[in-house]
């Protein structure tokens, strides 16, 4: 129907608003200072629509996380046989580092990292968050990979881990005063130095076994 994509649309733009709001108010008075009704409040939406977008509180922090999760697994399944784990995500990782340098420092200030340094509530978040992402990772592999599932589930925390990196260090800098552009520069050795080493040892790992994926 025509007025469908319409819909749809003026739903990601509320959803968007919701978000930035939330950002804005989390930067300006901490995570914990912030409720649900404030965010409703300054959107100039219902406390009820604000839920119909994100669950809970905490989604507000986390609403990229499936994004994340499932480009991630989706680079894994999708790679040639020649190329490991680690190689598949490596732009992307590489990416998101080059990504910080047009944020700006007060809206970094109310993403996830930047929480997490100063909140303890975020950083359970960001923690969860990693072990969820870690375990995604960790099917992807086993799916494509002919490795046990043990080592299938150490690549998946590791692979998580360099995220969890990126994220927490880029927050811990920031609350320090390091501009997101500065963070960038300092991330980008660290992240390709830890993707050269994790390239190495998943080059090591048993080869890709070539399996159809679950339909």
């Amino acid at each position: 129907m025509p007025g469908t994509g319409l819909r749809e649309l003026k739903k990601a733009r509320t959803r968007q608003q919701i978000a930035d709001t939330a950002v804005r108010l989390f930067a300006e008075h901490g995570y914990e200072n912030v409720a649900v009704s404030d965010v409703a409040r300054e959107a100039e939406v219902s406390e009820q629509t604000v839920y119909n977008h994100f669950p809970t509180k905490e989604s507000l922090v986390t609403d990229r996380e499936q994004q994340v999760q499932d480009q991630l697994c989706e680079l894994i399944r999708s790679r040639p046989p020649t190329i490991n784990p680690a190689a598949a995500v490596r732009d992307f990782y590489l990416e998101i580092v080059s990504g910080m340098r047009d944020i700006s420092p007060e809206v970094w200030r109310g993403e996830i990292g930047s929480l997490a340094a100063i909140s303890p509530t975020v950083h359970r978040l960001l923690l969860e968050l990693i072990d969820r992402l870690a375990i995604a990772i960790a099917g992807a592999i086993r799916e494509t990979s002919a490795v046990p599932p043990e080592v299938a589930r150490l690549q998946g925390i590791a692979l998580a881990s360099v995220f969890q990196i990126v994220i927490s260090d880029a927050g811990r800098w920031t609350r320090d005063g390091q501009s997101p552009a500065k963070t960038a520069s300092k991330l980008h050795p660290i992240v390709v130095n830890l993707l050269d080493e994790l390239d190495g040892w998943f080059s090591h790992a048993a080869p890709r076994s070539p399996r159809r994926r679950p339909r």
